[in-house]
């Protein structure tokens, strides 16, 4: 395959792959800022503190559209991971319910993902690309 073309390829499946992880963050932030009691309740019930919820909804839709524009993507890939992995063990550590053993194992799949574009980069399809790039 042409080098170019390789590169080309490349670029967008990393933009499709930021796009895809984040798209559930996305959604999930805009629906927790429009159930905010609920998400608040949820939390103290999981035994997680309801002041972190301002955190979490800043983390899935700042976070989200930073990943989504590869702007600082690494390390709002980095919190994300980690947030996948609190998320997992606080909220779905029930492995008997079959849902909350899926919920975990994707939570884990997700950070796995995270990491992989925090390790590989944005790639050159992002804007931290093109900020990154010389003044010419």
């Amino acid at each position: 395959m042409p080098r170019g073309l390789q590169q080309t390829l490349t670029d967008a499946g990393l933009l499709a792959g930021r796009c895809l992880l984040v798209f559930i963050f996305l959604h999930e932030g805009f629906g927790l800022v429009g159930n905010y009691a609920g998400a608040a309740a949820y939390m103290q019930k999981s035994g997680v503190p309801s002041l972190l919820l301002p955190a979490v909804i800043a983390l899935q839709l700042g976070g989200g559209m930073l990943v989504a524009f590869g702007f600082l993507a690494r390390p709002a890939a980095l919190l994300f991971a980690a947030f996948c992995l609190l998320t997992a063990i606080l909220f779905h550590w029930q492995f008997a319910d079959r849902n909350q053993l899926l919920h975990f194992q994707k939570d884990l799949a997700i950070a796995g993902g995270f990491l992989v574009l925090a390790c590989s980069g944005p790639g050159n399809w992002s804007f931290g690309r093109y900020f990154a790039r010389p003044a010419s």
